[in-house]
């Protein structure tokens, strides 16, 4: 495996790669999670990148976030990765930083951004920087982080992007909480308090099955996530969303996301499911996706 952390060294290995390249971008602190983002592309690629690099774009201060770069290299190492790239922001924004950003557009002020002014402004150019540097055939992506899993394949749409996005499922530990390298700062008592996240996210998923209507489905997590607000410590609610899959409004019957957020002390926690609105229990919908729609779900640009 390589590591780079040069920009035009990237661009020179990346010249001599024959086949298809997968990419995984990460902020570092590897876990499995990401693991199963470089599994899947390693399946579907002859090649696999992954870069690792803290964004000041997203973070006003990135040292805040933990730094394990000795770790990602030997876990990239040990799945078969061939180029980690591992750059300086100097060598990422060149000239003192871009005077160009993606603009993510008004499903990118809601939810994750609420209260981040620009944050998937940040998010989304620095991801197009990373996939033009490396012109892969596809980006792996999981479906925890699902707003920017979901804005990523509307801005490759948009502005034709020649990339296939492939949305990875999130990876749960034995009692369903979602990995995150946040999970670290979680307390033991915090730990367990969380799992009130992916309890009431199941809760609104087995309600959708009964063929709950939608305000039954968010009133069936609502009442887990409520509950846990009272307990100790207390977990606050800071979100909870149901979406269609492009993040617009959720529909009557078809595919929809629920998505929610929590803090836990000072921990904030992001999690999400898939779930299928029925109208009338039992019966199946079809989801009426236009042709545009459906290229936009597939990841295909």
């Amino acid at each position: 495996m390589q590591v780079i952390d040069e920009r035009a060294e990237l661009l020179a290995v990346r010249a001599e790669l024959v086949g298809p390249v997968g990419l995984v971008i990460t902020m570092g602190a590897l876990h499995a999670g990401h693991a199963a983002l470089i599994e899947q592309a390693r399946r579907r690629c002859d090649h696999v990148v992954v870069t690792v690099y803290v964004n000041p774009l997203q973070y006003e201060d990135p040292r805040t976030y933990p730094s394990t770069l000795d770790a990602d290299r030997a876990l990239c190492a040990n799945l078969g990765v061939e180029v980690l790239y591992a750059p300086s922001t100097e060598q990422v924004y060149r000239d003192r930083g871009p005077l160009v950003r993606v603009d993510a557009g008004e499903r990118g002020a809601v939810l994750e951004a609420h209260g981040r002014p620009g944050y998937f402004e940040g998010v989304l150019t620095v991801m197009l920087k990373m996939t033009n540097l490396v012109r892969p055939e596809a980006v792996f992506l999981g479906e925890k982080d699902f707003q920017q899993l979901a804005l990523f394949r509307r801005m490759v749409f948009d502005l034709d992007v020649p990339v296939e996005v492939v949305g990875v499922p999130t990876v749960r530990e034995a009692d369903g909480l979602a990995l995150s390298s946040r999970n670290l700062r979680l307390s033991p008592k915090e730990r367990t308090a969380g799992l009130a996240l992916p309890q009431a996210l199941t809760a609104a998923v087995t309600a959708a099955r009964a063929g709950t209507h939608a305000e039954g489905v968010l009133a069936a997590a609502r009442a887990l996530l409520t509950a846990a607000e009272y307990g100790d410590p207390p977990m606050h609610t800071l979100y909870l969303n149901l979406t269609d899959p492009l993040l617009g409004p959720a529909p009557a019957s078809g595919p929809a996301w629920l998505l929610a957020a929590v803090r836990l002390g000072t921990t904030r926690l992001i999690d999400g499911m898939p779930l299928h609105l029925s109208s009338r229990p039992t019966k199946a919908h079809s989801s009426g996706l236009s042709a545009r729609s459906a290229e936009l779900r597939s990841g295909r640009a």
